[in-house]
């Protein structure tokens, strides 16, 4: 049975730690700790302390793949015991796959343990994304999810000009947006669809639909800067 690990138990998160020493040089390049830069070698080992070290690490990852799982199957009340197991195990195997695909790029900025504890914590969330929304479909925009955007104050003017601004947002999505930004829009900005599930219901990467987002960010603010809606930055990106 999966159970929450207590607090103690979790490498520090930390950027820096008691053991993470400065080069000195000015370049503020901290110089990995002794047991960080004994990880390295051992990894890059051709010999049994390679298999010994992967198989420490992959304890560690399954660790951090249980809290992480821990932490999010309430959310997820109709998953059995034995499938959080298995999502469990496959993050830590994909995760010390990911560790040892970019050893060379731990600079020592924080302990080992911890940059690689993170990579079982993103696994585990992405699996458990993509579980909740097994089954589901991503519904098409419609007119109506405009409707998300949350209401108004009080105020009768700020109600006119609430409603003011969602006309002229939804015309923008639907005048100003190519049909992919607006599917990608309409489902991450509006409809709450976490972008690697997105992603692989579309057949394509997280990193490919951060381009049709922030492009279309970029068109409905200058569209709405246009027709005389002076948005703040983070107003904007909501």
């Amino acid at each position: 049975m999966l159970r929450a690990l207590p607090a103690s138990s979790l490498p520090d998160m930390g950027s820096s730690s008691p053991g993470t020493a400065s080069t000195g040089d000015g370049t503020g390049f901290r110089r990995p700790d002794a047991a960080s830069r004994r990880w390295v070698e051992d990894l890059r080992d051709r010999g049994a302390a390679r298999e010994e070290a992967i198989e420490r690490l992959h304890l560690l990852l399954l660790r951090a793949a249980r809290f992480e799982v821990a932490r999010r199957r309430r959310v997820l009340p109709h998953v059995r015991g034995g499938d959080f197991d298995d999502i469990a195990n496959q993050a830590a195997d994909d995760a010390l796959v990911a560790v040892l695909a970019r050893l060379d790029d731990f600079r020592g900025e924080s302990r080992f343990a911890t940059w690689a504890y993170k990579f079982a914590l993103l696994e585990a969330a992405v699996k458990l994304r993509r579980l909740a929304w097994q089954g589901r479909e991503i519904p098409p925009p419609e007119p109506g999810d405009l409707d998300l955007v949350p209401g108004a104050g009080p105020s009768p003017h700020e109600v006119l000009e609430q409603g003011e601004l969602i006309v002229a947002v939804r015309e923008a999505i639907a005048s100003a947006l190519t049909p992919h930004q607006r599917d990608v829009f309409v489902a991450l900005a509006l409809n709450g669809v976490p972008i690697d599930v997105l992603a692989e219901r579309l057949g394509s990467t997280r990193g490919a639909l951060y381009k049709p987002l922030h492009d279309a960010r970029r068109k409905l603010r200058g569209e709405l800067a246009r027709r005389g809606f002076a948005l703040s930055e983070t107003r904007a990106s909501r």
